[in-house]
């Protein structure tokens, strides 16, 4: 299988990287990025710029694609970045993949995404899965986890205290609103894109714990 690769630099996505490089049922990553990534037989990472992606690249056309593009408010600096990075360089990844013949699309998404939501980062989310839906995949899913766990090269201060507290009262918490590492995470997105099922589908935040 030939995997696509987006957001591959991430928390979840370089956990994505890893497992893929390790996959043998994985023969070649493209892993397009904003920034050089390590060396390694199968993979091939073009440096790119999201905001003026190449049309024709031979390496749109993959078996399969797992987004894990994602930033912060805070990093983003406003609600019109955050959406350009949530929403419209995943959807633009999707139409160039899509146009290219790639028939699987697996999408990080968040818990709680929902296009008619009144929050912001859950609007988004929701608009993107709704959007996406439209693209015309042969199959589709989208992975949901609430609050991930791991190192991050960026310091976010309130996920952190979040985690510490959410991980210390875990047991008694229901299983969606628990911490997810983000190797969970990874690994259900690349199991998604690897079975390819026909069809949209959504991986709960309690699937993954």
């Amino acid at each position: 299988m030939k995997l696509l690769l987006v957001g591959a630099s991430g928390l979840v996505g370089s956990h994505v990287l890893r497992r893929a490089l390790a996959d043998e049922r994985i023969s070649a990553v493209v892993a397009p990025s904003r920034r050089s990534l390590n060396e390694h037989p199968k993979l091939s990472a073009p440096v790119i710029d999201f905001e003026h992606l190449p049309a024709d690249a031979a390496w749109w056309k993959a078996d399969g694609v797992i987004c894990a593009l994602g930033t912060t408010m805070k990093l983003a600096g406003s609600r019109e970045a955050f959406r350009r990075v949530d929403h419209d360089y995943p959807l633009a990844v999707a139409k160039r993949a899509q146009q290219h013949g790639t028939p699987t699309y697996v999408l990080n998404s968040a818990v709680g995404a929902d296009a008619g939501s009144r929050l912001f980062y859950n609007r988004v989310k929701g608009e993107l899965e709704q959007d996406l839906a439209g693209c015309g995949f042969s199959s589709l899913t989208f992975v949901r986890p609430g609050l991930i766990s791991g190192p991050r090269q960026e310091v976010r201060p309130g996920e952190r205290a979040a985690e510490r507290v959410l991980k210390a009262i875990g047991p008694v918490l229901p299983r969606r609103m628990r911490v997810i590492p983000a190797d969970n995470i990874a690994r259900a997105l690349l199991e998604a894109a690897i079975a390819s099922r026909p069809g949209v589908h959504v991986v709960r935040s309690e699937t993954l714990v």
